[in-house]
């Protein structure tokens, strides 16, 4: 059985490395966009803390019911179109967020949303797996690097548009009006559709290995959200601090993560995937237990700080073993990882929050950087 990861016209050179950079820099930056956008939503429709937490699940459902089909879609259709389709579906939608004004509308939107983001990820990462390969060295950190400043320039742009006086209707515009830009920029150097021979079902389900992976995925998603949804919390309940600062952990994890994916490239291949893998996810192990056991603001902080470091190019490594087995076709298997890995996001803060319930959060982090070192144990055999 011959299978490609995408449709492959000559070997990805310096145009196409840009263009995939391109559209990880415009997936962070369509899904970050969302996040100044939620005041308003929920002062719009009038709802409580409840029910804007059972809205904001569509967005993760959303991705989990497309990711799978993308694995399917880029196999069929090559991750050009995929892309361009899920880029355009972003843009449409966006404005929807801010002005649905019913409840039901607004989870329609939101699911759409995610759906949209969730295709984008797959088949951005399909073509990435394709394009670090065929360059023979290691860029799936640097990837995901431009997805994290995507992210960034996403939050603070709407931000500012919106403290400069702009309706989050002309913000969002903006933005939409920049997606659009890029995403035309990047779509000559993506691979062109082209027809694939493959032999077998499109649809397998994930199995052996690649479930492995995905399970490993899934701790690193955790880690991650457990960061997000959890770290002012932990500050303020463990170390004193008070709410209007509680947001500086996971600033400090995020500088600290976008910085080491920007890097990793290097460091990849400097090290190798064994190394980067096996004293990254140590090194964020350890970074949650400082946090943890020392009643300090500074350790924790510097804890937090180890975590991003330490985590911030476990996932690519992940989605290069998932590009590289022989289980299943390349693309089912990317997307069978990503779908697992965003569980993680999904189930993450409510396992943390039972854990914490039955026992504390302090507590509940440990067992975050115990199963981290569940991906310190494979690291020999992820990357063999």
């Amino acid at each position: 059985m011959t299978t490609t990861l995408c449709n492959e016209q000559d070997q990805p050179g310096v145009p196409q490395q840009m263009a995939t950079r391109l559209v990880f820099f415009i997936a962070g930056l369509g899904m970050a966009a969302w996040a100044p956008l939620v005041p308003f939503v929920k002062q719009r429709l009038l709802i409580d803390d409840g029910a804007l937490g059972l809205l904001l699940l569509c967005i993760g459902a959303g991705s989990m019911l497309a990711m799978p089909l993308t694995g399917i879609l880029t196999g069929k259709l090559g991750c050009r179109t995929v892309i361009l389709v899920a880029a355009a579906f972003i843009c449409l939608d966006l404005p929807l967020l801010v002005l649905m004004d019913s409840t039901y509308g607004m989870a329609l939107a939101l699911l759409f949303f995610g759906a949209s983001i969730g295709m984008l990820d797959v088949a951005m990462n399909i073509q990435a797996v394709g394009v670090e390969k065929a360059s023979g060295r290691a860029m799936m950190s640097g990837f995901h690097g431009f997805f994290s400043v995507g992210s960034i320039a996403g939050a603070l742009g709407v931000s500012a548009l919106l403290w400069a006086g702009f309706s989050a209707l002309s913000a969002i515009i903006s933005t939409v009006v920049l997606i659009v830009l890029l995403t035309l920029l990047a779509s000559r150097h993506l691979w062109r559709d082209r027809n694939e021979h493959q032999e077998g079902p499109m649809l397998v389900l994930p199995r052996g290995w690649v479930v492995f992976l995905g399970f490993l995925c899934f701790v690193m998603f955790l880690a991650e959200g457990s960061m997000l949804d959890w770290s002012a919390l932990f500050l303020i309940s463990s170390h004193g601090f008070v709410t209007e600062q509680a947001g500086i952990g996971y600033a400090a994890f995020s500088i600290a993560m976008t910085l080491g994916r920007l890097n990793g490239d290097r460091i990849v291949n400097a090290l190798g995937r064994y190394r980067v893998l096996l004293l990254g996810s140590l090194c964020a192990s350890a970074g949650i237990v400082l946090a943890i056991s020392i009643n300090n603001a500074m350790v924790a902080i510097l804890g937090f700080v180890m975590v991003g470091i330490g985590a911030s190019n476990l996932v690519p490594i992940v989605f290069s073993a998932a590009g590289n087995q022989t289980a299943m076709p390349a693309n089912l298997a990317i997307a069978s990882v990503t779908t697992l890995g965003y569980a993680g996001i999904l189930a993450g803060p409510a396992l943390i929050g039972f854990i914490a319930q039955l026992s504390s959060l302090p507590i509940a982090f440990g067992c975050v950087a115990a199963l981290l070192l569940v991906v310190t144990a494979s690291a020999r055999t992820v990357t063999r």
